[in-house]
């Protein structure tokens, strides 16, 4: 059963008042330390990155300092070596990296992907202001993405929900872009600055072809949560028969007779677990699924410790 803090009035979106709602329940748990038992998928525990260090100066380079430092633009214009200097960040961003593309629009079960991945960025939102560390976000859908700065303050909050629950976001007519999920990504590479915390948020389908190298490229120097959302039906096919089968405003319907397509289905789902699960077994690197009929806020419970 889901607890009182998930309950949505439509399983096929999300209203803004149901996410400022989620703000107890988004308090009571902290990003900033995993559980202790809760290792990752490789077997072994990893402690978070430490907070960001951002850019300050430049200085004549001295004997000693490291040299991945060296600020290569100021060496080469005055052709005297320089390295760079960098003070640490007072709090650490925490960047929500949020899919609302059609694929998201669908649930045979509970609710749309797309609002139990939505109840997950709310309360990562209010946990994040709760420890006075800066939100940011990119929710992106079919053919559009919205970046948005990480800020201080409760208003970073609401700005994020703002942006998630325009109705045009959940339009099930809209035209599928195949490429709006690997821009994305790569802005997200762009974006995430060292020492972040971020929490992608999808069904990580149809990311493109570097997607893998993409992710392993953003945990080089920030921690990475996947959040995997899915439906029971994408798991595996209902017993053999025909089915009608409505998804992001489409109706069709489906045959699940032959036991060869049975077995397809269900490998080409075990394919994508598994190939997030080799992404996870990198130190800063995590997996956590929620199934749409899951209460995201306990699936977060499970990895995070309560305040």
């Amino acid at each position: 059963m889901l607890s009182e803090h998930v309950r949505t009035r439509s399983p096929a979106r999300i209203e803004l008042a149901e996410l400022i709602n989620l703000k107890p329940a988004g308090e009571s748990i902290s990003l900033t330390t995993l559980r202790a038992h809760a290792a990752s998928s490789g077997g072994h525990l990893s402690p978070f990155k430490g907070r960001g260090v951002e850019f300050d100066e430049s200085r004549p380079y001295e004997e000693g300092d490291d040299l991945r430092t060296i600020d290569w633009r100021v060496t080469a214009r005055t052709g005297k070596p320089y390295t760079k200097v960098f003070r640490e960040e007072r709090d650490r961003p925490v960047i929500v990296w949020l899919d609302l593309r059609r694929p998201m629009l669908f649930a045979t079960r509970g609710a749309f992907k797309a609002v139990r991945a939505s109840q997950a960025a709310a309360l990562i939102a209010w946990s994040t202001v709760a420890n006075g560390d800066r939100l940011g976000g990119l929710v992106f859908g079919e053919n559009d993405h919205l970046e948005l700065r990480p800020r201080l303050g409760r208003g970073a909050a609401l700005r994020l929900f703002q942006t998630l629950t325009q109705s045009e976001r959940w339009d099930p007519e809209a035209t599928p872009a195949e490429a709006s999920g690997a821009t994305a990504l790569l802005r997200l590479t762009r974006v995430a600055r060292p020492g972040s915390l971020v929490f992608m948020l999808s069904d990580f389908r149809n990311l493109g072809a570097m997607a893998d190298r993409q992710i392993r490229q953003i945990a080089r120097h920030t921690d990475v949560f996947l959040l995997h959302f899915y439906d029971v039906i994408e798991r595996e096919l209902p017993p053999p028969g025909r089915y009608r089968v409505t998804s992001a405003g489409r109706t069709f319907a489906i045959e699940t007779d032959s036991s060869g397509a049975r077995e397809r289905y269900r490998a080409q789902f075990a394919d994508r677990r598994e190939r997030l699960a080799e992404l996870a077994r990198a130190p800063s690197i995590h997996l956590l699924e929620c199934a749409t009929t899951e209460d995201p806020r306990a699936v977060l419970a499970k990895r995070f410790k309560s305040r």
